[in-house]
C-alpha cells in the first residue's frame, strides 16, 4: 500500500459545488453535535467526581426548579437539528433532478468491473473521462448482482440494481483524476472493482473523444442490433410474420390482449424484450416472440431500446427511420 493509496485518504478533495456544500453540512452538524453533547459529558464527569462516595459535599436538594430551562434544553436543539434536516433535504432533492441539458453517460456494473459509454459511442472500462462545467447524468444498471457506484470526490453514491435503472448527476468544477469504487459487497473480487474518473477542460475532452475513436452513435448501434437479433424480420413492414409495427411505438398507448391499455415507456419495452410471454401480449396478435432474457447483454439491450425510442413514423413515400 503506497502513501497515495485511496484507503489512506482521510478526506478526499471536493470537486463540485454540491460536494463542498455537503462537506460544510457535515462539518456544521458535527460542530452542533459537539456543542450539545460535550457539556453533558463534562457535567457528568464533574458531578461524578464532586459527589462521589466519601466526598464532602452538600447533597440536600436545592429546591430550585426552572421549567424554562428544561423546555429550552429540548426545544432549542430540536429547532437547530430541524435546520439541518431542511438543508439535507434540499441537497437530496437537488441531487434527484438533473438539468435538462445534462450529458447522459450509460454505466453498467458487473462482476467485477464498470463499463461506461459516452453519447457519441465511445466506451470505457473502469475509467471515465468527463468535462468540467457540464452537468453529467449517469444512468446506471447492473448486469448481475447489486453494486453501488461511489465517487468520493463528488460525495455521491448510488446503487446499481439488476433490471432497474438508477441515476445520479453532478457538475464538476476542478480538473484532475480521482477514484471511483464499488461500495456494495458484490462477491469475491469486490475489493478490486474500482477505477478512475478524469475531469478535463471541455476542449481537452473533445480532443479525447477524437483520439478515442468516433464510434457508432447509440441509435445507429441499436439499429444494427435490431437487425442482428432478427427484430426487423418480424416487425418491419412487409414481414411474413404478423407482428406489430414498432415505428413510433415509444410513448404511445398499447392495447393488450387482456383488455388493459399501457404506455410503451422504457420500462415496458425492456420487460417486453426480456419476457414477452408475460401479460404483455398486444391485442389481435399471437405470442410468437422468443424471450431474450440471458441472450442479450445489458449494454446491447440499452442501445436497442435507444433505437426504439427514436424509431419514428416515416414521411410519405419514405422508409421508417430513427432520429439520432
Amino acid at each position: 500500500m503506497t502513501p497515495n493509496h485511496a484507503a489512506l485518504e482521510l478526506w478526499p478533495p471536493a470537486i463540485s459545488a454540491t460536494a463542498s456544500e455537503t462537506d460544510l453540512l457535515i462539518l456544521a452538524f458535527t460542530v452542533l453535535t459537539l456543542l450539545l453533547t460535550v457539556p453533558v459529558f463534562v457535567a457528568i464527569t464533574y458531578f461524578a467526581l464532586r459527589y462521589r462516595e466519601g466526598s464532602e459535599a452538600d447533597r440536600h436538594p436545592s429546591g430550585i426548579r426552572s421549567n424554562l430551562i428544561e423546555i429550552s434544553w429540548m426545544l432549542i436543539p430540536f429547532l437547530l437539528t430541524l435546520i439541518f434536516f431542511v438543508w439535507g433535504a434540499r441537497l437530496f432533492i437537488a441531487s434527484k433532478n438533473a438539468p435538462p441539458d445534462a450529458m447522459v453517460i450509460e454505466a453498467i456494473g458487473r462482476q467485477w468491473m464498470w463499463k461506461f459509454q459516452h453519447p457519441t459511442g465511445q466506451a470505457e472500462i473502469n475509467d471515465l473521462h468527463l468535462p468540467i462545467g457540464q452537468p453529467i447524468r449517469l444512468r446506471i444498471i447492473s448486469q448481475d448482482v447489486i453494486h453501488a457506484l461511489y465517487l468520493p470526490a463528488l460525495r455521491l453514491q448510488v446503487a446499481a440494481l439488476p433490471d432497474r435503472y438508477t441515476d445520479l448527476w453532478f457538475k464538476a468544477d476542478k480538473i484532475g483524476t480521482y477514484h471511483l469504487h464499488c461500495s456494495e459487497y458484490c462477491g469475491t473480487d469486490h475489493s478490486v472493482m474500482g477505477g478512475q474518473v478524469t475531469f478535463m477542460n471541455p476542449g481537452d475532452y473533445q480532443e479525447w473523444l477524437t483520439h478515442a475513436g468516433a464510434q457508432q452513435s447509440k441509435v445507429a448501434a441499436g439499429r444494427t442490433l435490431y437487425e442482428a437479433y432478427g427484430c426487423a424480420g418480424c416487425h418491419d413492414p412487409g414481414s411474413a410474420v404478423k407482428a406489430p409495427s414498432l415505428v413510433g411505438l415509444y410513448g404511445s398507448p398499447v392495447k393488450l390482449a387482456d383488455g388493459r391499455t399501457v404506455t410503451a415507456d422504457e420500462t415496458w419495452l425492456r420487460e417486453k424484450i426480456l419476457n414477452p410471454n408475460g401479460d404483455r401480449l398486444a391485442e389481435g396478435y399471437k405470442q410468437v416472440m422468443p424471450s431474450f432474457a440471458g441472450r442479450i447483454p445489458e449494454d446491447e439491450l440499452g442501445r436497442l431500446i435507444d433505437f426504439l425510442k427514436s424509431y419514428t413514423a416515416p414521411a410519405s413515400g419514405k422508409a421508417a427511420q430513427a432520429n439520432p
